[in-house]
């Protein structure tokens, strides 16, 4: 059985600690067995690289690294960052994530 976490891939995240803490970016990968996300623009590493056919010159490369889950959190329509909860939709009979912020629907 999959685990449900309060962060899906498309979210918009805002990190509350660590280094990058108060930037902001969208969640580019889950890995929901070691509770981590790759979010874009967030805790970049350097990496060096040989020349290959993609990068002939070779060089240091800026990628992003995994950040654990618990350091971010979503942000709603209004901008701000927010906690999340569940509700059940009874027509569609699947639980649904809302802002406990605005109480919105997060798509």
């Amino acid at each position: 059985m999959r685990k449900k976490l309060h962060i899906r891939k498309g979210d918009t995240v805002m990190v509350i600690t660590g280094d990058s803490k108060g930037q902001q970016g969208k969640v580019l990968n889950m890995n929901t067995e070691k509770n981590r996300a790759i979010v874009e623009g967030i805790n970049l590493v350097s990496k060096h690289t040989k020349p290959n056919a993609k990068s002939p010159q070779g060089g240091i490369m800026k990628k992003e690294a995994p950040v654990h889950i618990s350091n971010l959190m979503v942000i709603d329509s209004s901008g701000k960052p927010t906690k999340t909860g569940r509700k059940l939709d009874t027509k569609k009979n699947v639980s649904a994530r809302y802002s406990k912020l605005s109480g919105e629907v997060i798509k």
